[in-house]
């Protein structure tokens, strides 16, 4: 994942809601749901944005699929917008 793609995932702010939400805990779709004004199938969308730019994974348990922040991730596009904005 190219940091300009995972820029663009983080540039719509509903996607920026859902990872806020997952900073707390993981939780399942309908959890996530309940904290924004958004449809169940726009959720969908974005998770899935969010999914294949690596910024949130999912795992089932039982009927559920609980969602969560991949932190490593995030922190490979911190310390690469750090070494982009360091002088020299």
């Amino acid at each position: 994942m190219s940091l300009s793609q995972t820029l663009q995932a983080l540039s719509e702010p509903n996607r920026r809601k859902i990872l806020d939400a997952l900073k707390k805990r993981e939780m399942p779709v309908a959890e996530i749901a309940a904290d924004l004004d958004i449809t169940l199938p726009t959720l969908s969308h974005h998770l899935d944005i969010l999914k294949r730019a690596n910024l949130v994974s999912g795992r089932r348990k039982g009927q559920q699929i609980l969602y969560s922040l991949n932190l490593s991730v995030l922190e490979e596009i911190t310390e690469q917008i750090v070494k982009f904005l360091s002088p020299g």
